[in-house]
């Protein structure tokens, strides 16, 4: 089958984490035996004339490539950039922010309705956020269905636990969506402990200067396992998490988690892999640090789920989503 992927996000400079997982999903495909033709961005530079630029691309690989199918990673703008691109059929990955857009940005509600309704088929990438989807664009309902993004299970092996006092991981921005102040504040009331922050952004001067807590600022998707492996716990109590990718990936590792009852963790943290928390309430979170820094490190069970969620069984499911559609034509 021959693959036209078009998305707005893709390593390079930027080396975003979602442009990471595209790529992963992208390599997945191709080791199943399909022909992939990317039309991409890869950094973030430009501003919005780079969707001009993107949407060259597309056009221009459409021609020379004639594809059975295109798929695209976010409805806006991607999957609108991709539905014009080419008659082929049109498959599109909706991610959070997708669906955060919709009634925040003027213009975007109606873009992705247009985009749906051209849409052979949705992924999304958590049922949370099917649901969330479905209701801002009834279109969705009938064409969706749930694949995440999965994990590499090369890249993130289980390993011994860290020797010393229980160490916390939170990776991602430094953002009140995050809920990064109220981690922090939850770390505080421990006895003992050190938490690391992985990532930046305007919340940084409320974490800076706090007792065992180290902000180390954004880092190389390469570099993930690696802070992983030398943390016991992996946190990420967002105040909402429309599916979760830190969290899977310290699962992946063989580490338990605290992570957030709202949005897709739910989904895929079972008791005994990691503790579930109300995002709002500093004790809980409190409470659920202790508790995961309880449970067996390396953390079979936190493996086992994320076994289930291999990138190789995710490529093979969105590849039958993408042969219907071809097939559908």
């Amino acid at each position: 089958m021959r693959i036209l992927l078009v998305s707005q996000m893709y390593p390079g400079p930027d080396d975003s984490d979602l442009g990471v997982f595209v790529a992963q999903l992208e390599r997945a495909l191709r080791e199943r035996g399909h022909e992939v033709e990317p039309a991409v961005l890869d950094s973030r530079a430009g501003g919005k004339r780079r969707y001009l630029t993107l949407g060259r691309r597309a056009v221009s690989a459409a021609r020379r490539f004639k594809p059975d199918v295109v798929y695209a990673h976010f409805l806006v703008p991607a999957g609108a950039i991709a539905a014009l691109s080419s008659r082929a059929p049109l498959v599109v990955t909706a991610h959070g922010r997708d669906v955060r857009n919709v009634g925040a940005i003027p213009g975007v509600g109606t873009v992705t309705r247009a985009t749906i309704r051209r849409a052979s088929a949705v992924i999304a990438v958590s049922d949370y956020l099917r649901r969330e989807l479905e209701a801002k664009v009834p279109g969705a309902r009938g064409k969706t269905e749930v694949i995440d993004s999965g994990v590499d299970l090369e890249r993130f092996r289980v390993g011994p636990a860290p020797e010393g006092e229980p160490s916390f991981l939170c990776l991602g921005g430094l953002t009140e969506r995050k809920n990064v102040v109220r981690l922090a504040d939850a770390f505080g009331r421990l006895d003992s402990g050190t938490l690391t922050f992985v990532g930046d952004g305007p919340l940084r001067g409320r974490l800076e200067g706090r007792r065992k807590i180290e902000i180390v600022g954004g880092i190389n998707h390469d570099e993930v396992p690696s802070r992983i492996a030398a943390a016991r716990v992996v946190c990420q109590p967002s105040l909402v998490e429309p599916f979760g990718q830190a969290l899977l990936e310290g699962m992946a590792c063989g580490r338990p988690v605290v992570a957030t009852r709202i949005g897709g963790p739910p989904e895929f943290v079972p008791a005994g892999a990691g503790v579930l928390v109300d995002p709002l309430d500093v004790e809980a979170i409190s409470s659920g640090l202790a508790a995961a820094a309880a449970l067996p490190c390396p953390n079979p069970a936190a493996r086992a789920e994320a076994e289930r969620h291999d990138v190789a069984e995710q490529a093979r499911r969105v590849e039958e989503v993408l042969e219907r559609a071809a097939r559908a034509g």
